[in-house]
């Protein structure tokens, strides 16, 4: 999902455009030949198509890596500060590459953002040392990311139905192999991770040129990458050109012995983008995306209602998108005014 998108309105996403996306959320370095003939158009309609989005900062495909497969653990932290310091101290924590998802909620008083940490290291030093040092900040949470229920590789993208399932399957990749062990990294595979998370779609040529391999080799890692799941690619795009208006954070605390059937569950909902099982009181995390508010109200007061051993809920809604999923931010005359 898009969250650095242009300050500039764009027409709403057409349906050759959705369908478009949702071909390169399943594989985002997908030749345009190859996505033209699946989508019965020519090779220089997907290529304009892509290459009027891309330039308006209406989307941009990202190459990221899996913190799983690295052996990488996520934290989920909420930061309680001063409403005049929110938007610096956001902005600070948005500037790290260990950092995705920040944004404002909760009328600017609260910061919520991922931070991805190698799994040798302690939640304390996450805390401690990582995150800004300021005596605007009154609080600080931080949730550990348990098990993943839908996110990563999928998106909402990959609910629209834009595409038939045929279609989608004639896209896919083969399933990733089953992991050994956490992936080791070198500095040139680093270097690669680093270019793709700013255009996952880079050439040839610009990767070969920063990591110093040739083409070729770039070729071959960036297939075993996939192949091993240690690479995977996302959209980066602006919520309102599918029709979202409402971005909210819902905290929920569920019976432990309900817990994986109401995250297999809630993840199975249109409207959620992520579903997460979490340490902490509250121990299910959704992001979720409506229409508008009324939307909102329907989604909670029916099918979150209707899951299995909620006990409490909690909701804070987004005011401010300030980083999405990727490492890097995209260029300030880019960044959403919204």
């Amino acid at each position: 999902m898009k969250t650095d998108g242009s300050s500039a309105r764009t027409a709403p996403f057409d349906a050759l455009d959705r369908r478009l996306i949702q071909a390169l959320q399943i594989d985002g370095r997908a030749p345009f030949s190859r996505i033209a003939a699946v989508l019965g158009v020519s090779d220089q309609t997907i290529a304009r198509r892509y290459t009027r989005h891309r330039g308006s900062g209406g989307l941009r495909v990202l190459g990221l890596a899996e913190p799983r497969a690295l052996g990488e653990v996520e934290w989920m932290v909420r930061v309680q500060c001063a409403p005049d310091a929110a938007l610096p101290i956001a902005e600070a924590l948005a500037r790290r590459p260990d950092t995705s998802w920040v944004s404002l909620m909760s009328g600017g008083t609260e910061i919520a953002a991922v931070c991805r940490v190698s799994g040798s290291e302690h939640g304390d030093a996450l805390l401690l040392q990582k995150l800004p040092r300021t005596p605007s900040v009154v609080g600080v949470t931080a949730h550990c990311l348990l098990h993943e229920f839908y996110g990563g590789p999928q998106s909402m993208i990959s609910k629209s139905g834009a595409l038939t399932e045929e279609e989608a399957a004639r896209l896919s990749p083969p399933p990733p192999r089953a992991p050994s062990g956490p992936a080791a990294l070198d500095d040139a595979d680093r270097r690669l991770f680093e270019a793709l998370g700013r255009d996952g779609r880079a050439p040839l040529g610009e990767l070969a040129a920063a990591t110093g391999w040739s083409p070729t080799t770039v070729r071959r890692r960036l297939e075993s990458l996939r192949a091993d799941g240690v690479l995977y690619y996302d959209v980066d795009y602006a919520p309102d050109q599918y029709g979202y208006g409402v971005m909210v954070a819902l905290w929920l605390s569920v019976a432990p012995a309900e817990l994986a059937a109401t995250g297999e569950a809630l993840a199975a909902h249109p409207e959620v983008a992520f579903a997460g099982a979490t340490t902490g009181p509250h121990n299910l995390f959704a992001s979720v995306l409506c229409r508008d508010t009324g939307a909102l109200y329907t989604y909670l007061t029916t099918r979150v209602a209707a899951l299995p051993g909620v006990r409490t809920m909690e909701s804070a809604p987004r005011i401010r998108h300030i980083k999405g999923p990727g490492p890097y931010l995209a260029p300030l005359a880019t960044r959403s005014r919204r």
